[in-house]
């Protein structure tokens, strides 16, 4: 049997793989207006999923939408303003492009380490080293 052949039979009996979509899912942001403060209800789900930590996430929240934070007793966080879902939606993406997802792989498998000083995108699955914008 040639190299061809056995690559077609392996082929063959390989399991298909569906494109199901990525394997790292953001949860929704839920959000509701209270008096002039927006409450982003489900903020200790989405910092369990990025793997981040709060503070770092809600100063880029801070940043971006150019308002003041806190974090509840109940882990939800709230915003100084009237914010839509779509607003704090794109926020969120532009937090996971800058600081979750690798710029060389695409993967999730990151992390935050300071080298040299400097605080540094780390890619687990790649080993890419990617600088980040400061919050």
């Amino acid at each position: 049997m040639d190299y061809d052949d056995a690559l077609n039979r392996g082929l063959d009996r390989a399991p298909d793989i569906e494109d199901g979509g990525s394997r790292y899912e953001i949860p929704d942001p839920e959000v509701r207006p209270e008096g002039n403060v927006t409450v982003y209800e489900n903020f200790q789900e989405t910092l369990d999923r990025l793997d981040r930590d709060e503070r770092h996430v809600l100063k880029f929240f801070q940043s971006e939408l150019g308002t003041a934070a806190k974090i509840d007793e109940k882990g939800r966080a709230r915003f100084t303003g009237e914010f839509k879902q779509s607003r704090i939606r794109r926020a969120l993406e532009a937090y996971v492009d800058g600081f979750v997802t690798c710029s060389e792989c695409d993967l999730p498998d990151t992390r935050l380490v300071t080298e040299n000083g400097t605080t540094v995108l780390k890619c687990d699955a790649c080993g890419a080293l990617s600088a980040v914008p400061d919050v």
